[in-house]
């Protein structure tokens, strides 16, 4: 395409995407499963057409991490043995058509679009959200089911509340749950709005008075949330910022320090979750067994330990019509939809064999966001340039990422798994690392023109 072309198309495409898969919850509330399963289909069609139009020059199937095709080969082999062959082929199919827009997007985007388009889905999901909880508190006054959800009244008092799309809290202080209908899932986005919208502050990309806003939108769907797990989250992002800017200042030489005190307090962390996991939670005003979350691993462990090397077949949201799922769990009056731990989540759908393609999965890909954060770039063979501070925001939101995987599975399904697609194969081929003095400046959506070609690689881990 000519350069003269603008990026309006690419950019509002991945923009939907975004808004789709991180409010998927409050696409299905307000669609309805069967609209919600034909417009994920229009949309990994339109990444597919997209996709071969463009042809970035940069693609080759090689370039891809081994663990994306091992894992995916996996789960649809697990279709033979499958105790729930038809839910395992939908499940597969859906995390190949996340992984067909995650890869697509990869190659379209250059980083900084991606934090462009990502930033903006973040605003449109965490603003959409206030304004539907403002107009349930001001206009309807009372909890709101999904309007597909027909009820008689005496079946509306016994409804369990996780199935309320909005609980009407907000004028008390919450915990609210926006769009997506979940707190803590609404929490973990405005935990990733924290991440970008500070990111795009600091690199000057948003003007001051739209990157305070919203990174105080953030700060208010955090406290309104109130999600242990995502405290947690926000914690762990903050001590590996800390981290890594203390990597940029003691350079590639220096950094011995910098990893020795990375695994005494990673071993920290682990001990107190081990061993002092009631008292965390007490602070944050939970229960030790993290809301029914210990009853739920142990009911997984002990079928995963019936099926340990290649599981019972790969099915990504739970179906709870039909066995194991059926009978393992019940939380808050309905059946549990998922481990609520990604890890667990492999070893019972994969067993352990998917965890050895997970893991290195899920490593490599940390591994490679955490150099792209604290190399400093250079040019050629000349001396390195200043830091851009748009380096950081892949490692940070990888962090948060992983930390949410061991509380709950999004990382498996939806915007968890595109996000870690498409960190996972960028962070494989992209290898452009922001200088301070190349950061973008703040043009607008219609003047940014599609690059012929990307610069090729500076660096590369």
């Amino acid at each position: 395409m000519a350069n003269s072309k603008t990026r309006l198309g690419v950019s509002a495409y991945a923009i939907v995407v975004f808004v789709f898969t991180l409010a998927s919850n409050g696409a299905r509330n307000l669609l309805g499963w069967p609209g919600f399963i034909a417009a994920a289909i229009v949309l990994a069609a339109i990444g597919g057409i997209m996709f071969l139009k463009m042809r970035p020059e940069r693609f080759r199937w090689y370039r891809l991490p081994s663990p994306i095709y091992l894992f995916l080969a996996l789960a649809a082999l697990s279709i033979l043995w499958s105790q729930y062959r038809l839910e395992s082929l939908l499940g597969v199919v859906a995390q190949l058509l996340t992984t067909l827009i995650a890869v697509a997007l990869a190659f379209i985007l250059t980083w900084h679009e991606t934090l462009r388009t990502l930033g903006t889905a973040l605003r449109y999901v965490i603003g959409l959200s206030f304004l539907f909880e403002l107009f349930v508190a001001v206009f309807v006054k009372h909890p709101v089911l999904p309007w597909w959800l027909e009820l008689t009244a005496e079946q509306e008092e016994k409804t369990p509340k996780l199935l309320y799309w909005s609980r009407d809290l907000l004028f008390e202080g919450g915990p609210i749950q926006g769009l997506v209908g979940s707190s803590t899932l609404f929490g973990f986005i405005g935990l990733i709005g924290l991440i970008i919208f500070a990111i795009q502050l600091r690199a000057r990309l948003i003007t001051r008075f739209a990157g305070w806003f919203w990174v105080a939108m953030s700060l208010a769907t955090l406290a309104l949330t109130r999600s242990a797990t995502v405290t947690v989250a926000l914690v762990a992002v903050v001590i590996a910022l800390a981290f890594a800017l203390w990597a940029r200042r003691s350079g590639p030489v220096g950094r011995l320090p910098v990893y020795i005190t990375g695994a005494v307090v990673l071993a920290a962390i682990a001990g107190v979750a081990l061993f002092a996991r009631s008292w965390v939670f007490s602070l944050l005003g939970k229960s030790s067994d993290l809301t029914g979350r210990v009853d739920t691993w142990e009911g997984v462990i002990s079928l995963a330990q019936q099926r340990p090397w290649f599981g019972w077949g790969w099915i990504s949201y739970w179906a709870p019509w039909v066995e194991p799922f059926k009978s393992l769990d019940v939380q808050g009056g309905i059946q549990v939809m998922s481990a609520h731990n990604a890890w667990l989540d492999v070893w019972l759908q994969l067993g352990i064999a998917g965890l050895l393609l997970f893991v290195p999965l899920v490593a490599l890909t940390l591994w490679r966001v955490w150099f792209r954060a604290v190399d400093q770039p250079r040019r050629g063979y000349g001396p390195p340039l200043p830091y851009a501070t748009s380096a950081l925001w892949p490692f940070l939101l990888m962090v948060a990422l992983v930390v949410q995987s061991f509380a709950e599975s999004r990382i498996l399904i939806e915007s968890g798994w595109l996000l870690l697609i498409m960190l996972a194969a960028k962070s494989r081929f992209d290898f452009e690392l922001p200088s301070l003095d190349a950061e973008p400046q703040r043009v607008p959506w219609r003047q940014v023109p599609i690059p012929r070609e990307i610069a090729p690689a500076t660096t590369a881990r």
